[in-house]
């Protein structure tokens, strides 16, 4: 017999859209939580025509974060639209929401609102620059990226600011609600109360800025666009080998003196400049110019083969398909099949990536189609909360 999932029985109403919401209720979801997300007729989240591309069942955009969702088409402009919101949020053990800023309590259906008659909920509200002075302004990930520092410090040194290459303050807030959410039902669970948790992208950013950020707080030391250079640790860095770039990771001296063996040139390590990792950050530029003329002459994977015997970190760099196909090597087992209501087999996915022993047995449904569970989930709505499904 299987266990329950860590979140079965837990409902959430997900009145979010595009990529910090949904990919936390889909988290939730993947837990166990069923999740009722609430779109708009006719035209739904705006992610189901961000495309191309597109997988044979639509946009690839929109499936990366909606899976294992039952969709409901509510129209929050009308009275019954808003009555059945509420009654969900009434309902619901969590509400996510990626409103502007006070938009839901203008439908009745902010946390104010509920927590009278649901004291117990969960309310997370996700917003580009929080409910203060920032409520006002729009948030979307590039934005964020360029006015909260992150582009400032990616890029070539010489180059103009550039983007992750991926919605990555998007996903880091997504991470921060699931986290909030978490507690917050721990919380509950010890304490009978809900909470209102609010999360912005640039908070999310900002707490993603780690050791950099750091050096700012700290050290009053505002770091700058560096490459794929490390500002406090050398080689961390691309190398060229004689055919292509190198990833190498040399985290400590002894990985150093390992690394010089392989490559030829031990008398590196002995070098007073190159000997302690605080040397070498003062000496970078030369010692860059020495590890490429030995390293060209290999190529990058015969490197990464003679370096990788000793344990000293280093890797070609590769694409996305070469990153699934890493992954799957090494028995990490990275995406699941995903299943329409049919139980027919329509694409793969990422898979949540923690493990967990015994294993989980999580759901594998595919993302919604618009509208797909109106019907049944109204007519839910309609009966009297005693008669819950």
């Amino acid at each position: 017999m299987t266990d329950p999932l860590p979140l079965d029985g837990v409902l959430v109403a997900d009145f979010s859209r595009v990529l910090a919401g949904p990919l936390c209720t889909m988290t939730l979801a993947d837990l166990g939580a069923r999740v009722i997300k609430v779109e708009r007729p006719g035209s739904g989240d705006d992610t189901r025509h961000w495309g191309p591309p597109f997988s044979e069942t639509g946009p690839t955009y929109y499936e990366s974060v909606n899976r294992n969702k039952e969709s409901v088409c509510l129209d929050l402009r009308e009275d019954e639209g808003r009555e059945l919101a509420r009654e969900l949020a009434l309902r619901a053990d969590v509400v996510v929401e990626n409103f502007k800023p006070g938009g839901m309590a203008k439908l009745g259906l902010g946390y104010d609102e509920i927590s009278v008659e649901n004291p117990g909920v969960v309310f997370v509200s996700v917003s580009g620059f929080g409910t203060a002075g920032g409520a006002h302004l729009a948030g979307y990930d590039f934005l964020v990226q360029a006015v909260g520092g992150l582009m400032s410090i990616t890029g070539r040194a010489d180059g103009e600011p550039t983007k992750a290459g991926v919605a990555l303050v998007d996903v880091l807030t997504a991470k921060d609600a699931t986290i909030g959410t978490l507690a917050a039902l721990e919380q509950r669970r010890r304490t009978g109360r809900g909470a209102h948790i609010d999360v912005s992208l640039l908070s999310s950013l900002q707490g993603a800025l780690v050791n950099q950020g750091q050096a700012y707080l700290g050290a009053g030391k505002v770091p700058q666009r560096m490459g794929n250079d490390h500002p406090s640790i050398v080689p961390y860095q691309l190398l060229q080998c004689s055919d292509a770039p190198l990833a190498v990771t040399v985290g400590n001296d002894r990985q150093f003196r390992k690394f010089t063996e392989v490559l030829g040139i031990p008398e590196t390590a002995e070098d007073e400049r190159y000997a302690s990792n605080g040397a070498r950050v003062d000496h970078r530029e030369e010692l860059t110019a020495l590890l490429e003329e030995a390293l060209a002459a290999r190529t990058a994977s015969e490197w990464q083969e003679a370096l990788t015997e000793v344990g000293v970190p280093a890797g070609k760099v590769g694409g996305i398909d070469e990153g699934v196909a890493l992954a799957e090597e090494l028995g990490l087992e990275p995406t699941v099949d995903v299943q329409d209501r049919t139980g027919t087999t329509v694409g793969r996915q990422f898979r949540h990536p923690a493990h967990w022993t015994p294993p989980l047995a999580s759901p594998t449904q595919a993302p919604p189609q618009l509208g797909e569970d109106t019907e049944t989930v109204t007519k839910w709505l309609r009966q009297p909360r005693e008669r819950q499904m």
